[in-house]
């Protein structure tokens, strides 16, 4: 199962916030043109039918059908620059 940095959860849960039902929305991770290695990633109001939701210190994300088998045992982390912000997968140890 995908796993979040302390800081990935706390970017997460500041862009779930903007959106208009901030308790239910969350980080989507899904499979960029149905292939399994390319991630294509947005805030989403909800989970889709058939999404995965991992929920970790507060944030909560939803994984595709397609995408979740290629992301378990990876941790999710966020580098915030001035003006974006970067997710990043890395193997879990």
């Amino acid at each position: 199962m995908l796993t979040l940095t302390d800081n990935a959860a706390t970017v997460i849960k500041r862009l779930a916030a903007q959106a208009e039902d901030a308790k239910a929305a969350g980080l989507r991770i899904g499979a960029r043109d149905g292939d399994s290695s390319q991630f294509a990633v947005e805030i989403s109001a909800a989970p889709e039918k058939g999404d995965e939701v991992v929920e970790e210190n507060g944030a909560r994300v939803f994984l595709d059908g397609t995408a979740s088998p290629s992301l378990t045992n990876k941790e999710l982390d966020a580098h915030v620059g001035e003006e974006s912000v970067q997710f990043t997968l890395r193997n879990r140890t």
